[in-house]
């Protein structure tokens, strides 16, 4: 099913949560609302779902107006972070509950409910667990529940919100890779919010990244990381460092002397230069490459990580050189960043 978001406004009081969000979302899209807290992308899921209503905009499930239709109506599938199941309920009846409570005229005989539990069970690889409580599962187990239940009633859109925040690093990897696997197996058009920018650059097809209740960039994974649209985007996603730097006719300054990098496009005045610490490499060339002097370094997976005092200002930042590269405190070390953004210095962070 294909969603589509159209300058949807949400406020609260006087308080804007929502600015003019306009999205389109392609059946069998797997889409990722990322962004940090306050930034809205709970309150447009809350949207979507039917949960909230929008003070402007329009939502179209398939060219269809949602906002006329009920929750039920819009037969979307739900899964929250804290599972949200009932816990006097066997899981084959948990999943099973959407279809239960479904008007007679629509609702599956009991054993048609029971046999598409069963099958969702297989699907989400917990076969053999039916007639186990919630409490004799683990937190992974449940939200693997939680997602069957969802599937039961064959939504028109899976609504995700932070469905693995409550579970510790390995079960949500797992779970992640699962997630994945499972999409493709079902091909629902799904939505969900996260802060980990991790998970929604591992599952997503395209990530929506969010800041304070607009839209800052849309793209796939590898476009959201390698062609940041903006200061904000850049140091939200991935490790990255910055420094105040001036354009002058194509050319970089720093502390008044001139660097080995090109400013094609960048208007001329203060800017601010963004790398990432695994895209420099070390300069033989001083005079035409940036400088610091070592504060701290410690090892980082297969390189070394080293904290820089640079320029006048003692600015601080992070490179990444080779592990087996001697290194002495106090040392001053010469860098250029291999891959970098100049962003105007006055576009915000």
């Amino acid at each position: 099913m294909q969603v589509t978001i159209e300058n949807v406004v949400r406020t609260f009081g006087t308080t804007p949560a929502l600015h003019g969000v306009s999205l389109d979302i392609q059946p069998g899209e797997l889409v990722a609302l990322l962004g940090p807290s306050g930034s809205g992308k709970t309150t447009l899921l809350r949207i979507l779902a039917g949960l909230d209503v929008p003070s402007s905009g329009r939502v179209l499930f398939d060219g269809e107006d949602a906002l006329k239709l009920t929750v039920q109506q819009r037969n979307v599938g739900l899964v929250f972070q804290s599972y949200a199941l009932f816990r006097h309920m066997t899981v084959v009846d948990n999943i099973g509950f959407g279809l239960r409570v479904r008007p007679r005229v629509r609702r599956p005989s009991r054993r048609e409910i029971r046999r598409r539990a069963l099958e969702l069970l297989d699907l989400v690889q917990l076969s053999g667990l039916d007639k186990r409580f919630p409490a004799q599962l683990s937190g992974g187990q449940r939200q693997r529940v939680a997602f069957a239940r969802a599937l039961a009633i064959e939504p028109r859109v899976l609504l995700l919100d932070e469905p693995f925040g409550a579970l510790d690093a390995k079960v949500r990897r797992d779970l992640r890779r699962w997630l994945r696997e499972l999409h493709d197996k079902t091909g629902h058009t799904t939505v969900f919010v996260t802060h980990d920018q991790e998970e929604a650059l591992e599952l997503a097809d395209r990530v929506v990244v969010m800041s304070e209740g607009r839209i800052e960039q849309v793209g796939t994974p590898d476009e959201i990381y390698d062609r940041p649209n903006s200061p904000f985007v850049f140091s939200f996603i991935g490790e990255s460092s910055a420094l105040p730097v001036r354009v002058e006719r194509g050319k970089v300054f720093f502390d008044n002397h001139v660097l080995d990098l090109r400013a094609e496009g960048v208007p001329d005045g203060p800017a601010q230069l963004f790398f990432r610490p695994h895209d420099v490499e070390i300069s033989l060339d001083p005079e035409r490459a940036l400088w610091g002097r070592i504060s701290n370094h410690r090892r980082h997976g297969g390189a070394r990580r080293v904290e820089l005092s640079v320029g006048e200002r003692e600015s601080r930042v992070e490179i990444e050189i080779p592990s087996d590269l001697r290194l002495e405190l106090a040392r001053e070390i010469a860098f250029l960043p291999l891959r970098y953004r100049l962003f105007p210095a006055g576009q915000s962070c």
